[in-house]
């Protein structure tokens, strides 16, 4: 009977399975065009999967392992099924390594189903909670099937009570495994998430180029030359297609949701939440069925969407409140611990430049700080001709005079805050001290457009970007230096597209590769402990981790770490225009970050950022003075280094005394 049934069974549930694959695209073709190398990108699949997304899935070993046995079994007697139950091929031969993968799987499902027992409160529930049970009848059905095909087990195996249970379980599995893939359920991640690998949006992410890190940050331009394109995303189907792809590969682990900055601070966003309401966008329909932790305060079932209706409603239902896109800090924790490798980020952007864009609906200060950008070229809306008083008296060499330098030293709009003068200046001695032949534009210098971009004003953006690229293009450099790693990152990977392409360094990068080359030397720390605040914007953003550390080092700082640091920090709660917005939540990011550091002891921490200064300095009762890591330099720099670069020389080094010993380049546009 079994003989009958098995092949019947599995063709019908591969012919369905078929059926909701080809209902799955149509969903997803709803979105824009978006060009992708399509047999390349499923050729990469393996390697994507096996290497690229298995490094982010192997931070937790435990899992990693377990889901290698559960997937990797599966997949094996999926396809030895195929050919020995269905199409009755090599049974003797195939049986035995069929055997074998079910028992691997099954194996895999009983610690998923021991882990079910006491579920972290990130993973979602309802359907996901009897995943385990559909794994383990899946593989024990076939498992139990195949054992008369090895001759373990006589063929006619007994009455047909026990053939009819035995097609049962293997049912149950085929349609939660196969049919549950295509259709929706638990299994929809593996469908969806192997097309999404070979079709990904940032292709580069997997390419071994970067070191095996594949580092992919920089926002995609928009063309604002196109009258036909929309600006930014208003509805889902607004999203390019493989983005939509990318929403629906999403396996709800809540990696996402434990280390979102604003979710835990009870503000009103979840990126877990966040994506599958863009899966809900996309086939229609409400959140009612959504299983996994809310926005905080904010009832599961009141949001309603479809493909073509509005993602924000200006009034009614709709998928999202405007307040939980502008909670994101655009710190990328989300996307770092994604183990399918979504991009959160980008939709949250992407959505919300259809907001300042096409309804100017910035929240607080947004409007003014965009105003002001437009106006002054700087978000305070100071005087553009007072960008250099803060150092009447240092006598900075201007790139308009030496018309090329070493080192492009970008300012940024720290130098209209008192407190990050104090950091600028004592950059400036370090680079003194080392002889760096340095010049700044001046007034000639613009805000970067890093706030403008992620406030969702690509129009400004672009506009302080080009002039930017413009004025650079007259002078020669080899390389800028920023202790803004804002600044770091657009200049750096976001000006390309532009036609701007430099190299450039972080400060805490350059002093080191300064010490490193023999130019700085430092006297013995002699202060309290130490801890060290890792910039999202130059961590997980740009994977400078170690520089700040080695200047530390070589101050004879042993830096106190804390719970969260390295690509796991969590964020100061200044990126993305946060601060600026200011949606309230149950407590500010700031103050959970300075928990943080008391938890260590450290009397104080080091930064690399301004906005993470402002952001951590304005904590009340701060366990720790906030430092930057150019202050530390600059207070330990010895008198034979300073005593060398009095005045306001421009330093004895030739192009050949650079720490990277690169060839001196002409910057065009």
């Amino acid at each position: 009977m079994l003989d009958t049934l098995l092949p019947i069974l599995i063709f019908v549930a591969l012919a369905l399975a078929a059926i909701g694959a080809w209902r799955r695209i149509r969903l997803w073709r709803q979105g824009c065009p978006s060009p992708v190398p399509f047999f390349r990108g499923l050729a990469a699949v393996p390697r994507r999967y096996l290497v690229d997304l298995h490094h982010v899935v192997a931070r937790d070993k435990v899992m990693s392992n377990t889901h290698v046995a559960t997937a990797g079994g599966f997949v094996l007697a999926a396809v030895l099924m195929i050919l020995v139950h269905g199409l009755n091929l090599a049974e003797g031969i195939l049986g035995w390594p069929l055997l074998a993968a079910s028992a691997v799987m099954f194996g895999g499902s009983l610690f998923v189903m021991r882990r079910r027992r006491r579920p972290p409160a990130r993973l979602s529930r309802g359907p996901w909670m009897r995943l385990p049970w559909s794994l383990m009848a899946f593989s024990l059905g076939v498992f139990l099937i195949t054992l008369p095909t090895v001759g373990v087990l006589p063929e006619d195996i007994g009455s047909w009570v026990l053939a009819l249970l035995l097609a049962t379980v293997v049912a149950w599995g085929l349609g939660e495994m196969f049919l549950g893939m295509t259709w929706g359920g638990p299994m929809k991640h593996a469908f969806a998430g192997a097309l999404h690998l070979a079709f990904h949006r940032r292709p580069e992410r997997f390419s071994s180029r970067h070191g095996g890190e594949g580092r992919s940050t920089g926002l995609k331009a928009l063309n604002l030359d196109d009258d036909q394109a929309p600006l930014g995303v208003e509805t889902p189907s607004d999203f390019t297609w493989n983005q939509l792809l990318g929403f629906d590969a999403c396996v709800q682990c809540g990696r996402c949701e434990a280390v979102c900055p604003a979710f835990a601070a009870g503000q009103p966003l979840n990126p877990k939440k966040l994506i599958q309401d863009m899966v809900v966008g996309m086939a229609g329909g409400s959140d009612a069925h959504y299983a996994g932790s809310p926005y905080p305060d904010k009832p599961v079932g009141e949001h309603h969407g479809d493909p073509q209706g509005p993602i924000v409603a200006r009034e009614g239902r709709a998928l999202l409140n405007a307040e939980t896109l502008w909670s994101c800090t655009t710190c990328r924790a989300c996307v770092e611990e994604c183990p399918m490798m979504i991009e959160h980020v980008d939709a949250i952007v992407d959505m919300r430049r259809f907001l300042t864009l096409e309804r100017g609906d910035t929240p607080n200060k947004g409007a003014e700080v965009l105003d002001n950008l437009i106006a002054t070229d700087n978000p305070g809306g100071f005087d553009p001709g007072s960008r250099m008083h803060w150092a009447a008296d240092l006598d900075l060499p201007l790139m308009r005079d030496v018309e090329q330098a070493e080192v492009l030293l970008w300012l940024g709009d720290g130098v209209f805050d008192m407190r990050n003068q104090r950091t600028l200046r004592a950059l400036v001695k370090v680079l003194r001290a080392a002889g760096v032949d340095f010049a700044v534009l001046g007034d000639e210098e613009r805000d970067s457009g890093d706030v403008a971009r992620r406030l969702g004003d690509e129009a400004t953006f672009q506009s302080l970007a080009r002039r930017n690229i413009a004025t650079l293009a007259h002078y020669r450099f080899q390389r800028i230096v920023t202790c803004d790693p804002h600044s770091f990152h657009v200049l750096r990977n976001e000006y390309g597209e532009l036609g701007g392409h430099y190299e450039v360094f972080h400060h805490s990068t350059y002093i080191a590769e300064l010490h490193e080359a023999g130019r700085l030397h430092f006297t013995p720390w002699k202060g309290g402990t130490v801890t060290y605040h890792d910039p999202c914007y130059l961590g997980r953003y740009n994977g400078e981790y170690e520089a700040p550390r080695n200047v530390l080092k070589a101050l004879g700082i042993e830096v106190a770490e804390m719970g969260r640091s390295g690509y796991r920090s969590r964020c100061c709660g200044g990126g993305g225009g946060a601060a600026i917005t200011d949606i309230p939540g149950k407590q500010r990011i700031p103050d959970m970050r300075m928990k943080d550091v008391r938890e260590t002891g450290a009397e104080l921490v080091a930064v690399g950022c301004p906005q993470c200064t402002a952001m951590l300095e304005g904590v009340v009762d701060t366990p720790a003075e906030v430092r930057d890591i150019a202050e530390f330099a600059a207070d330990a720099v010895t008198h034979e280094d300073t005593s060398a670069a009095d005045g306001p020389s421009r330093g004895g080094h030739g192009d050949d005394a650079s720490p990277t010993a690169s060839t001196r380049k002409e910057v065009m546009s």
